[in-house]
């Protein structure tokens, strides 16, 4: 049965999607079975497997508005033992439509069901908001991997975040939890991003992940070429280090 994790975090440009792409493509490496929910319309991690939005013939807006099977809407990405369900920008339609809807914070979590024997994870990609998507996710998830930029106001914001979650936890999903925290975006280089570390770790104490992703170039130019940064360039240290947090992650089970 697949760990559901929900990669997430309201602020953008902290490294959801790119967590998602290359995380799943270390553990596809290591004979994990992956499926990425891309709950993002901007369809980053679909992108980031090189998986062209205009020839798909159903996403995951399908399987959660029109009661399509995920199995249908799920292709096979570039890398090793790793699917996706894709996004297009029409999942940002879901947000209003999903209103009116009976059931509305549960319905990923119906849709996800018929493949939770298929996959050891299934990560959730969710959007930078707090909106009925990400709550949904928040529903449907087990647990949630925060990634957490090491720059300044890296906590701010995580507040609603966490009261979010407790909400949920106390009303649709009580076994959620924190499956951990990944400092993103480090630069050795700066004393901030070590007291920025520093304090998350204070803060959330052994939740925070021992490996921590750096800046790196091959990691920021892999979704160009539609690949992970590990098919892209394996010896690259953004390749490694999730290499490193996959075996980290695997230790956990």
């Amino acid at each position: 049965m697949a760990q559901v994790i929900a990669i997430i975090n309201q602020k953008g440009g902290v490294g959801k999607s790119t967590t998602a792409v290359d995380l799943s493509a270390a553990l596809g490496a290591m004979g994990k079975r992956v499926l990425v929910v891309d709950f993002d319309p901007q369809g980053n991690a679909t992108s980031g497997f090189g998986i062209d939005k205009d020839d798909l013939q159903l996403d995951i807006y399908d399987a959660l508005m029109d009661a399509k099977p995920v199995s249908d809407a799920i292709v096979a990405s570039c890398a090793q033992n790793v699917d996706v369900a894709p996004a297009t920008i029409e999942l940002a339609g879901a947000e209003i439509e999903l209103v009116s809807v009976m059931a509305r914070e549960s319905v990923l979590r119906y849709v996800l069901e018929p493949v939770l024997e298929s996959y050891d994870y299934i990560f959730v990609d969710c959007p930078p908001s707090l909106g009925l998507l990400t709550v949904n996710a928040l529903v449907a998830a087990d647990s949630l991997l925060i990634p957490i930029q090491c720059e300044f106001y890296a906590l701010e914001g995580l507040s609603k975040l966490l009261e979010s979650m407790r909400m949920v936890k106390s009303r649709l999903n009580p076994t959620l939890d924190i499956f951990g925290v990944l400092m993103t975006m480090h630069d050795v280089r700066t004393t901030l991003s070590r007291q920025v570390i520093d304090e998350v770790r204070a803060y959330f104490g052994d939740k925070v992940f021992r490996t921590v992703i750096p800046r790196n170039v091959k990691l920021s130019e892999a979704p160009s070429h539609g690949l992970p940064a590990i098919l892209y360039d394996a010896d690259s240290t953004g390749a490694k280090n999730h290499l490193a947090l996959a075996k980290e992650i695997i230790s956990k089970e």
